[in-house]
């Protein structure tokens, strides 16, 4: 398994839903989905994400990151999303420090109740 990577190509922690203010903390125990204003195109090496309000763009190089951000809307929580996926304890660090990513970056945002 390869390790999980997001990377933006323009950075800063804007609420890209909003387009000012801190993006909201990433926590793992809550309720995510892929931004409303972001296209995930499924590419061979992993996936591009295109965000229409910012401009951004990121490249997630990994098959497995790409499935649960996929995925996150179809579960109660992230955490729920990341064993959906199969991913135990001992990687479970480094795929909630790529979902940390795309929070901070706008790509991913809390779902509403």
């Amino acid at each position: 398994m390869s390790t999980p990577t997001s990377a933006p190509v323009s950075g800063g922690r804007l609420d890209a839903s909003a387009g000012t203010g801190p993006a909201p903390q990433f926590d793992s125990g809550g309720a995510w989905t892929l931004n409303p204003k972001v296209a995930l195109r499924p590419e061979p090496f992993g996936a591009l994400l295109y965000h229409f309000g910012t401009r951004k763009l990121s490249f997630l190089k990994n098959l497995t990151v790409v499935d649960i951000v996929s995925s996150l809307g179809d579960h109660a929580t992230a955490s729920d999303a990341l064993a959906a996926a199969g991913i135990g304890e001992a990687d479970r660090a480094l795929y909630v420090q790529a979902l940390g990513a795309l929070a901070d970056s706008g790509m991913i945002v809390p779902r509403a109740a």
